[in-house]
């Protein structure tokens, strides 16, 4: 299939994004979905000294940070940056097909890393 002059766009959370809501929208994702999950310089983000946000706030992007990486290691998302401005960052998750050796849904993949641990 040809993609031509089809536009990419991605979704920007009007919001801070928690794990729980970027787990549900990569369980629905389409293959080239993109959403932009985070806006800023993320190792940063969550380093105390540097960062303006809260510690709730620090705790559940460095949550959303690892179960984005934990996402893309499963084969089920691409992750991009897209560099805004000095030390301004949009992170993008692009979906994947879902892997077709992966039976398991999304849910009892998160399920089998938690008894894991």
């Amino acid at each position: 299939m040809f993609m031509g002059n089809t536009p990419f766009i991605t979704v920007r959370a009007s919001r801070p994004l928690s794990e729980i809501e970027f787990c549900a929208w990569v369980a629905q994702a389409v293959p080239g979905d993109r959403l932009e999950y985070h806006r800023g310089f993320l190792v940063l983000d969550i380093f105390p000294v540097f960062s303006g946000l809260s510690e709730a706030a620090r705790a559940e992007l460095s949550r959303l940070g690892l179960r984005a990486f934990w996402a893309a290691e499963q084969g089920l998302v691409h992750l991009v940056q897209e560099r805004l401005g000095p030390d301004q960052f949009a992170y993008i998750a692009v979906a994947r097909p879902k892997p077709k050796a992966a039976a398991a849904s999304l849910s009892e993949l998160l399920l089998a890393e938690q008894e894991a641990a």
